[in-house]
């Protein structure tokens, strides 16, 4: 169903967060859930019918930056989307007024992948999108003309996150020709900070975006490349502080057994790459899938295989994220109902991502994407969406890895 159009709201300051006191689960002797949320987006409200797609960032002065997709028209995945950004200076209590980065201006903008420079300090968004009046499977059945399908663009605040260049194609430098869909991300990029890409030692640090397309079927196929086979895995970066940008490693399609769809990625203590993504419909047991680079990106030390440990996740989007700190974990979030997006999850990982143990329960109620930043030692923040795509909830979540419960 689509929700009706709202006039865009002009002059009036985007409605605080709210606080709404709500029962969390932990384990025994485990972090605790705060039991304060707030919600820096509700559908229905500052001229959005709805908002998804959560990203996280945290810049250099310890702002949160919260992305989203503001949908004009509805939940869909297409019409008059535009990419749009909060502000918090409190760890997520409070946020500021709403603002446009990318104007779809009626197109498709979306799939926001923001990260942090470690060089310059200044804040890089990579962003895709599309023509408004096409769906996601006119693309992938090669219906639409390059021009209106999927593109590629960069964008970059010096300002922390108060205002961001204008957005910058570079389609043709990170989509190879014949692939159909694009999607970058969703939810935060990584910066190397360990290895030889990274800017540790003053080594140029890499900017590291994971993201999925679709290829075509061969010719003579009956396929129409709509089919989930045809998702395929891939990665973009940069060296140069997000000036110029290459593709990474391929997977190659069609697969069947995996089908690499939406794909997160972080850098393990070791300075490999841990990718996760999501396994659209693939005829693995399982919904999550998993793989490590140990050269930044540019490879794949191995095929994408299941992760049997996340066997309660669904077919749905999922966030990973390397906590910084001696011994810390590694961190997966995502719902924990292998049939229902339903009870926003966290789990962790202290062997590399090889095995996950659940570590707490947001909330019990439907939930579906999300994304994670580390606040300080042994805290992060999750910001998911909650209900029927009714809103965008940030929770913060101590006491992580050992380390002692902080105020909530």
């Amino acid at each position: 169903m689509t929700l009706p159009r709202r006039a865009l709201l002009t002059g009036l300051p985007f409605l605080a967060a709210l606080a709404l006191p709500e029962p969390a689960h932990a384990t025994p002797r485990g972090p605790a859930v705060s039991r304060a949320s707030s919600r820096p987006y509700v559908s229905g409200r500052g001229g959005y019918a709805a908002y998804r797609i959560p990203a996280l960032v945290r810049t250099r002065r310890g702002t949160v930056l919260a992305f989203a997709e503001g949908r004009r028209d509805g939940t869909g995945d297409s019409g008059d989307i535009d990419v749009v950004l909060r502000r918090s200076t409190d760890g997520g209590r409070t946020w500021g007024p709403l603002a446009v980065v990318a104007a779809g201006n009626g197109n498709t903008r979306g799939n926001p992948a923001p990260v942090l420079d470690p060089r310059s300090g200044d804040i890089v968004l990579v962003t895709c999108g599309n023509a408004g009046d096409v769906s996601e499977a006119q693309i992938m059945r090669g219906e639409v003309t390059a021009a209106r399908g999927r593109r590629v663009y960069v964008q970059r605040s010096t300002d922390d996150g108060r205002t961001f260049t204008r957005p910058r194609d570079i389609t043709d430098a990170v989509k190879r020709p014949g692939w159909r869909w694009y999607a970058t991300g969703p939810g935060h990029a990584v910066a190397l900070t360990r290895g030889p890409r990274s800017a540790a030692g003053g080594a140029p640090g890499r900017l590291l975006v994971p993201a999925n397309h679709s290829t075509a079927p061969a010719r003579g196929s009956k396929d129409t490349g709509r089919e989930a086979r045809y998702y395929a895995g891939h990665a973009l970066y940069s060296d140069d502080g997000g000036t110029t940008w290459h593709l990474g490693y391929q997977a190659t399609g069609p697969a069947g057994t995996v089908n690499v769809n939406e794909t997160s990625a972080t850098q393990l203590p070791d300075g490999r790459v841990y990718f996760s993504a999501r396994d659209q419909n693939g005829g693995a047991p399982g919904n999550r899938l998993d793989s490590y680079s140990s050269d930044g990106g540019a490879t794949l030390d191995r095929p994408y295989a299941p992760q049997p440990t996340l066997k309660d996740v669904p077919v749905v989007q999922g966030s990973v994220l390397q906590l910084q700190g001696d011994g810390a974990p590694l961190l997966f979030s995502g719902p924990s109902v292998p049939t229902a997006r339903r009870a926003m999850a966290l789990w962790s990982s202290t062997d590399a991502g090889r095995t996950f143990t659940r570590l707490a329960t947001l909330s019990d109620g439907p939930a579906a994407y999300s994304d994670l930043v580390q606040l300080g030692p042994g805290t992060v923040g999750v910001l998911y969406e909650t209900g029927p795509y009714d809103a965008l909830e940030f929770r913060r979540v101590t006491g992580i890895g050992g380390h002692p419960p902080a105020g909530r």
